[in-house]
């Protein structure tokens, strides 16, 4: 493996590693501006569920070239594109989870909330989200990890980011280069991937867990 690029040319790696993470946060928080309602909403409504997270997958299941072609007459080149497909990727992971997590919770600690005066917004907000916030993580770490590497095809519309440069590797027939952005690629989704774990056991609902199994 010649791993020359990734030395020689750190300084652009860089560049655009960190293009490429402000790309996938603008869509992951496009994405939760629309998936933290609708998992709310679900879970109220329950006859929902079924019809609301098909919908997603019928998104989801879209070719991610395909999707960003369609848009381009719209919505044109660029970032802003990108982050309408990789936001409507996000969608399923998102909102599947979040009615999972909220689903889960303890219908005790509910009845316990109601008890003592509070609100549906209240027991939602101080009670529901955070013994709901360990499976919440993990929805949000599958769709973060998953809009990392799914970012990479959306340098084809000159969004770009990290696939530039195996874009411009294959152009230019350049193994090296490809190499580079592959290992970037890589490593960021793996970091993210870790940080996030680290994260969701650090949830006071995630340690009560832990202590209570020990």
């Amino acid at each position: 493996m010649n791993f020359d690029y990734l030395i020689d040319h750190r300084d652009e790696v860089l560049r655009l590693t960190w293009e490429h993470i402000q790309l996938c946060a603008l869509a992951i928080a496009l994405a939760l501006v629309f998936a933290i309602p609708l998992g709310v909403l679900i879970t109220a409504y329950p006859r929902l569920r079924v019809s609301t997270l098909v919908i997603l997958g019928a998104i989801y299941t879209i070719p991610s070239l395909a999707f960003l072609a369609f848009l381009i007459p719209p919505v044109g080149l660029g970032r802003q594109p990108a982050v309408i497909v990789l936001a409507a990727y996000a969608q399923l992971a998102l909102v599947r989870n979040f009615q999972a997590g909220l689903s889960g919770v303890d219908p005790n600690a509910l009845e316990a909330s109601y008890g003592v005066g509070m609100t549906a917004w209240q027991s939602l907000t101080r009670v529901r989200l955070p013994l709901a916030l360990p499976v919440l993580i993990a929805g949000m770490r599958i769709a973060i990890v998953s809009t990392i590497s799914l970012a990479t095809v959306t340098a084809w519309i000159n969004a770009g980011g990290l696939g530039s440069l195996l874009f411009d590797g294959i152009a230019f027939n350049r193994p090296s280069m490809i190499l580079a952005g592959t290992v970037a690629i890589s490593a960021l989704a793996l970091g993210v991937d870790l940080l996030l774990r680290l994260a969701e056991r650090m949830t006071p609902a995630s340690r009560a867990l832990h202590h209570a199994r020990a």
